[in-house]
């Protein structure tokens, strides 16, 4: 496993209630502060598109965070920051999973 060179941060999360508009307006509010966090140089807030369904694509999911990192030192600057403990602890009532996929280039 390389630890060189910039991180791919992504998380996907699956809200409590997946119907609820209002949860995934807060919880996008939530991720969007992150943006704060000094070591993040980008950020980007998704929603599963509307491709077609295939065994190999996951649209079961509610939203997406992608985070680029300058250096694997740097993302692990970002677990305990207070804006990322903040968030979680203001937004983590609102999913029943999250699953995250860090991620560095190849070669």
């Amino acid at each position: 496993m390389s630890s060189d060179g910039p991180v791919r941060h992504m998380a996907l999360f699956w809200l409590k209630i997946p119907a609820s508009a209002e949860d995934l307006a807060k919880l996008a509010e939530g991720v969007e502060t992150l943006r704060a966090i000094e070591q993040v140089r980008t950020l980007h807030i998704g929603i599963p598109a509307a491709t077609e369904a295939r065994d190999v694509v996951d649209h079961s999911w509610s939203l997406s965070e992608s985070m680029t990192f300058d250096s694997v030192a740097d993302q692990e600057a970002y677990q305990p920051h207070p804006l990322h403990k903040a968030f979680i602890e203001r937004c983590g009532h609102l999913w029943v999973k999250v699953v995250v996929y860090d991620i560095t280039d190849y070669a």
